[in-house]
């Protein structure tokens, strides 16, 4: 009796011949089971069900394979139904069987996943299942057949005493294990012959072990036995293809990890594609509660109330690395990659995925799994159009059906389409498309409704990446180019083509030798296509004509960009995206040269065969530990004073320091602008360059001075910074904030050279010979500006002034401003013992006892004073309410406040002075998180604004190269939410614990 599941798809077949040899090898196998049931019905088969089974005889044999050998499949399917047939594998793979051997327990479950792949191939190809239908099938015996080996390996542990699990009925439950599921298995997408993305955790404190094994080693082996039971190739097949590859850090860690590390790692290390990755992960074999709850821990992680910076710039990234991975010949459908190519599967995953990133971690129901579900929440929480989402669920559901039809004919994972006429036809007429036209058809319309939606996404152009055919020569502008230029998105195309022909006359010095000319036009369609990307590329061309004008003759500038065409994105990255570098690439073009040096290069890594992801989180991780570890502070210095070594005179001096400092703030500066470093990470490296800068020119200065004027005996001289670089917090356009010390010694207080001065005199031309040697540009440019604002009294005090006279000051007669200025003053260089005389006085002023009410009007109302003299500025990052001054304030007032009692709450940066705040129970715990979180948001903003639009930071910023460094007007509009949001917590935060007190 034929299942009623089949109503109107069960008849006959093809009755061609070969169609009939496809079937004979299921009749033979059906003959040789002993079976007068099987007997009858394979006698009807071909006639009351052949069209059943005619698609997947002719188009699959691997599916024929998987019937051929089990025709009692075969039979249940057809008169039972799929639903009741794909139970039965699920039954045949779930249970646990007392005393089974690995060997039975791998053929068992190959054949469950046998029968369930062609059940589900089946009921696929018939249109029985819907698709949402097949790829839960799918994940949920992947889910069975994990939890299977998962209960057997512990129990076999629990038998040979390594473990004393709980109970051996449940060996799940408090077993402290637990496997995620990631990716398509944790969203119950699996696709048909898809690989399973697995990480395998640990509570140490929670695994029952005996201790008679060491616990990682026993675990590492269980994870090898699990990936080895589900993906080794036997004579009964595979069940899954396992990857551990998303677990954390898997470069240096086992293939099981502890909850202790994980947590650690995701807390400090991770990046946004693996908040990405884990939004779909899910419990799905030993300890559920353990693992519900350690992802329940991971949810300020994966759901952040406040976009920050970081986030931006991954969510850009990733997208880049999407578009990275697209093919570049998807003019034809032969090869075309239905997964990874434009308007694939993946786009249409980013889309969802991006904004659950931006909006999820406000709006709770956005934390969902599934593709089609997560769209049609978008849809009600207001943030994608319902026509939108109908669209990408369609194609989703067109594009799934055919990488399902991909991987059913050979059982391989494969998402590219076949490159012959012959595959094609095969492939179309599997998909029921009828024909190679008709698969083409429906793939590009797809593509273009995918791309159109991904595009829209950030608001960008979609465009070829070949540049367009375009022509510079005569002496009018050619219509064709000019419509070109204008479909690049070019405003002022009669100009861009005046300015690109101008080229060609050798105009500027650099185009005048050899072939310079002819290469720079043969470059130019390229470059301009390049250009095309920026937010204003009219702007990046005359930019870029700017900076050819200044190059010198003979430069090898041109000939390297025809040879190294890649460069030519960088540069256009920096021309259209940062005023601040562009300027100094503008000025010194060899500046360029620092990111081709070896230092440079050695950051690079080889991404062939790599997934764009983990290429990109790997050049992430080398820049970040390269300047943690390997160009710390102490490297710099001393890489800095190799260099300085051999300076011939003052003046050789001056332009090393500028050429190493700028190379290296440079280097920064593009790191920032890629997305390789954020503004926080970034201020440690720039500190320490401003820091090697100072104490190489010092003894330099001290020597030049001293031909002169001599020494002061037994003097001695400090440096010491506040403000940004006191707090290891610098920009990449920070000044100093200097205060120069000295001690004129005991007894002594005349210099001893030639032009002998008093020492008060001494010092303070000594330290205007150091400004002019930090702040005079010369032939390789400027270094610093210096402010001298905070040392005592202000203008009106010495340039430099004894510490007994600092210290009185300080005691007696100093603001409390500029006892706020002092918590973040630090030595940068001094002479023994003078720095540490320093740290002293500055300790023991911190730590005075201080009233808090008084304290507390007197910060208040110098933040109101600045307020008033700022009018204009109130949208600034700095100045609104609840901005990064408030929250410098709130930090110093309680630094002041608390350190009489609790000393431990001086830090060196604000955040960590909120931290700190927290831990020693001076402030709210919750509150403490939300200031740090916000003093870091603050500092990446106006950081990248710095760079990207020379200013600071507004709550409507109107220039597109801040949007689109942010990663495109959506992430830009989530980003202002967050910013208002933040600065109303912040600025609650700032009544409550000053003006509170300042009251009471």
């Amino acid at each position: 009796m034929m299942s009623e599941a089949w109503a109107g798809l069960l008849g006959p077949g093809d009755d061609s011949g070969d169609a009939d040899r496809l079937w004979q090898g299921w009749f033979e196998a059906a003959a040789r089971i002993r079976d007068p049931g099987l007997a009858s019905f394979a006698a009807g088969l071909r006639r009351e069900a052949g069209a059943l089974f005619d698609p997947v005889f002719r188009h699959s044999p691997y599916l024929a394979r998987c019937a051929v050998r089990d025709p009692g499949c075969v039979r249940l399917l057809v008169e039972e139904g799929p639903d009741a047939a794909f139970a039965d594998a699920m039954a045949l793979a779930d249970p646990t069987v007392e005393g089974e051997s690995e060997k039975d327990l791998m053929a068992r479950l190959r054949n469950a996943k046998r029968r369930a792949h062609l059940v589900a191939a089946v009921a696929d190809v018939a249109a029985a299942w819907p698709l949402e239908r097949v790829t839960d099938g799918l994940s949920r015996f992947a889910e069975a057949a994990l939890r299977t080996a998962c209960r057997h390996l512990l129990l076999a542990l629990d038998d040979r005493g390594r473990l004393a699990l709980p109970s051996r009925d449940r060996a799940e439950q408090g077993c402290g294990l637990f496997v995620l599921g990631m990716g398509k298995l944790g969203a119950f997408e699996l696709n048909y012959s898809s690989d399973i993305d697995l990480i395998i955790l640990f509570d140490p404190g929670a695994v029952p072990s005996t201790g008679e094994e060491d616990l990682q080693r026993m675990l590492t082996r269980f994870a090898q036995n699990l990936t080895r039971i589900m993906d080794a190739q036997t004579a009964h097949g595979y069940v899954f293809r396992t990857d551990l590859r998303l677990r954390p850090d898997p470069a240096s860690t086992p293939p099981a990890v502890s909850t202790v590390s994980a947590s650690a790692y995701y807390r400090d290390s991770a990046r946004n594609w693996e908040r990405a990755a884990m939004i779909k992960a899910r419990t799905v074999a030993g300890d559920t509660a353990r693992g519900e709850a350690f992802l329940e821990e991971l949810h300020p992680f994966i759901w952040r109330r406040h976009l920050d910076f970081a986030a931006m710039q991954d969510i850009r990234a990733i997208k880049q690395q999407i578009d990275a991975a697209r093919s570049r010949n998807e003019d034809s459908v032969r090869g075309r990659n239905v997964k990874l190519g434009r308007g694939g599967i993946r786009e249409i995953e980013f889309f969802v995925q991006a904004q659950q990133l931006i909006w999820g971690g406000r709006e709770t129901s956005l934390r969902t799994r599934g593709t089609c579900e997560s769209l049609d929440i978008l849809v009600a929480a207001g943030q994608v159009a319902h026509g939108a989402a109908l669209e990408l669920k369609q194609a989703y559901r067109t594009l799934r059906s055919l990488e399902h039809r991909l991987q059913m004919i050979a059982d391989r994972q494969t998402h590219s389409l076949p490159d012959s006429d012959e595959g094609l036809a095969t492939v179309a007429a599997f998909a029921g498309l009828g024909s190679a036209r008709d698969l083409e058809r429906t793939v590009f319309d797809t593509a273009a409704v995918v791309e159109r939606h991904y595009a829209g996404l950030f608001d960008e152009r979609t465009a070829g990446s070949a540049p367009p055919s375009m022509t510079f020569e005569g002496g009018a502008a050619d219509p064709a180019t000019l419509e070109s230029l204008a479909a690049m998105g070019y405003r002022e195309g009669e100009r861009i083509w005046e300015t690109v022909h101008a080229w060609a006359s050798g105009r500027s010095a650099a185009l005048r030798g050899g072939d310079a000319a002819g290469q720079l036009m043969r470059l130019a369609p390229s470059a301009l296509a390049v250009f095309a990307e920026a937010c204003d590329p009219d702007a990046v061309v005359l930019k870029f004509d700017e900076f050819l004008s200044r190059l010198p003759a003979g430069t090898a500038l041109i000939s390297l960009l025809a040879a190294r065409p890649d460069l030519l994105g960088l540069l256009g990255e920096i021309l259209g995206s940062s005023p601040q570098l562009a300027r100094w690439l503008t000025r010194n073009p060899r500046l360029l040269d620092s990111v081709l040096n070896r230092e440079f290069a050695d950051l690079e890594i080889d991404e062939e065969g790599l997934d764009p992801n983990v290429a990109e989180t790997a050049r992430r991780g080398l820049v970040r530990l390269f300047y943690t570890l390997e160009l710390d502070r102490s490297e710099m210095a001393a890489q800095l004073g190799d260099l300085t070594a051999g300076a011939d005179d003052i003046q050789d001096l001056l332009d090393t320091v500028r050429r190493w400092a700028n190379d290296k703030v440079f280097q920064i500066g593009v790191h920032l602008l890629q997305g390789m470093l954020t503004p926080v990470e970034a201020a440690g490296p720039l500190s320490d360059i401003a820091d090697a800068c100072i104490n190489a020119l010092l003894p330099g200065v001290e020597r030049d001075f001293a031909e002169e004027h001599g020494r002061i005996p037994g003097g001695t001289f400090a440096v010491v910074a506040f403000g940004k670089l006191g707090s290891r917090e610098m920009t990449i356009s920070s000044d100093l904030d200097l205060l120069f010390l000295y001690d004129h010694g005991p007894g002594h207080s005349v210099s001893d050279g030639r032009k002998p001065l008093p020492a008060s005199q001494y010092y303070a031309r000594l330290c205007r010979r150091l400004i002019t040697a930090i702040t005079v540009p010369t032939r390789e440019g400027r270094l610093y500006e210096v402010d001298m604002r905070l040392r005592p009294s202000g203008k009106a005090g010495p340039i430099a002034c004894s510490l007994q006279s600092f210290e009185a000051y300080q005691r007696e007669n100093a603001w409390t401003w500029e006892h706020q200025a002092l918590t973040r003053a630090r030595v940068v260089c001094a002479d023994s013992p003078l720095g540490d005389a320093f740290l002293e006085v500055r300790r023991a002023v911190l730590t005075l006892p201080r009233q808090g009410a008084g304290l507390a009007r007197d910060v208040a109302g110098m933040r109101e004073r600045i307020r008033q003299e700022n009018r204009g500025r109130e949208k600034t990052i700095k100045h609104m309410a609840g901005g990064l001054l408030d929250i410098e304030f709130i930090a110093q007032y309680l630094e002041l406040r608390h350190a009489c009692a609790e000393p431990g709450v001086l830090a060196e940066n604000t955040a960590r002075v909120f931290e700190r705040a927290g831990e020693l129970g001076l402030l709210d715990p919750a509150a403490a998180g939300e200031l740090a979180v916000t003093a870091v948001l603050w500092r990446n903003l106006q950081g990248m604004a710095r760079l990207t639009v020379g200013d600071d930071f507004t709550l409507n910023p109107a220039d597109g190269a801040f949007a689109e460094r942010m990663g495109g007007r959506l992430v830009t509009d989530a980003l202002l939410e967050s910013v208002r949001e933040s600065a109303t917590l912040a600025s609650g935060h700032f009544e409550r614990i000053l003006s509170q007190e300042a009251v009471d």
